[in-house]
This record gives structure tokens, sequence and C-alpha cells, in this order.
């Protein structure tokens, strides 16, 4: 793993116990999520209460994932930030907040949501082609329905980008920046 990938492997690992803590001291428990028996995470934990809800927590993702199909579909190289990001943790997405707003960081829940995130980059960067806009790639949602982040594949900067449209405002000059500069809402 080269640098770059540790500060981001880094950024993530101090996020997600960040997020666990904050969990737990405002509610005394890990978040929950309704259960699917169709969608099996190991983000699970613990059991079904009886309102068909399980609390779940960020993992590492053990196994090797990338995005060199991706890669192969499009005809380009994937910046290597959005490798590392994705390729970390399994998890539901998590809010959090930036100098920008709200937000809800996006990772997949299980291997088979790898797979679907992947259709659904895919789809973007095409859309983006499409409309010969530079390509980048979302990796968080915001409040506002048409506004998402997104890394930019040439530079691997953060930036705002409304739907459909190129990116608008710089917000970080990498992941792991962009990362650390996250907080919780109390």
């Amino acid at each position: 793993m080269n640098t770059t990938a540790q500060s981001i492997d880094l950024a993530i690992k101090q996020l997600t116990e960040q997020f666990k803590q904050h969990c737990i001291k405002q509610t005394g428990k890990l978040p929950s999520v309704e259960h699917d028996s169709s969608w099996p995470s190991p983000c699970e934990t613990g059991a079904i209460d009886a309102d068909g809800f399980i609390h779940w927590q960020p993992v590492n993702i053990d196994e090797a994932l990338d995005f060199k199909n991706v890669e192969q579909a499009l005809g380009f190289t994937i910046h290597p930030d959005v490798h590392t990001y994705f390729s970390q943790i399994y998890s539901e997405a998590i809010p959090a907040s930036c100098s920008e707003g709200n937000l809800e960081l996006l990772f997949a829940w299980n291997k088979d949501d790898y797979e679907r995130l992947q259709q659904n980059i895919i789809g973007h960067v095409l859309m983006k082609q499409k409309l010969k806009q530079e390509v980048t790639i979302f990796f968080a949602v915001t409040d506002e329905d048409d506004i998402n982040l997104v890394i930019k594949n040439d530079s691997g900067e953060v930036w705002v980008e409304p739907v459909g449209c190129e990116p608008s405002k710089l917000i970080a000059s990498n992941l792991t920046e962009f990362i650390n500069s996250l907080s919780f809402k109390s």
C-alpha cells in the first residue's frame, strides 16, 4: 500500500471510530438499520430487535476488491484514491458535516452492494462522457438532492458537483484532507 493509500486508510479508520464513539455518546448504542434477510452485511451486529432493526458498525473489508473491471469497461484508469476509499470498509452511509454542510459518505454494505456501486459509477462516468465533461467519481451525497461530492479523476481533488454539471467548488486538495476535516453533529 502506497503512502497516499495508507493515509486514506488511516483517515477512514479514524473517522469510523469517531463515528461509532459519537453514536454511543449520543444514544448509548451503535446505529441501527432495518434488517433485510435478503441483503445481509458483515456490518450487522447483535440480534434483530422486535421492530426488525439491527445494530451495525463499519467493518474492514478482508477480501481484495478493486476497480480493475470498471477500468476495463470504461477504457481508462480510475484515480487510485477511489480504489482505496471504496475497498477499505463495508458500511451503511455515514452521516457527517463539512464546511459545505451535511453529507453522507457512501460505502458498500456488502460484496453485492460493492458490485452495484461499481455499476453506478460506470453509469455516472458514461453520463459525464456523454455530456463531454471531465470525469469525476462520486463518493458522498449532500442534504441537497442535486449536489454530490466527487473526486476529480485526473487530480484526486474533492469538489462539490451539481448533478449533470461540471464540478463547481473545490473543497479539499485530496481525499485524506477532506476526511480529516469532517465532524459529527451533536
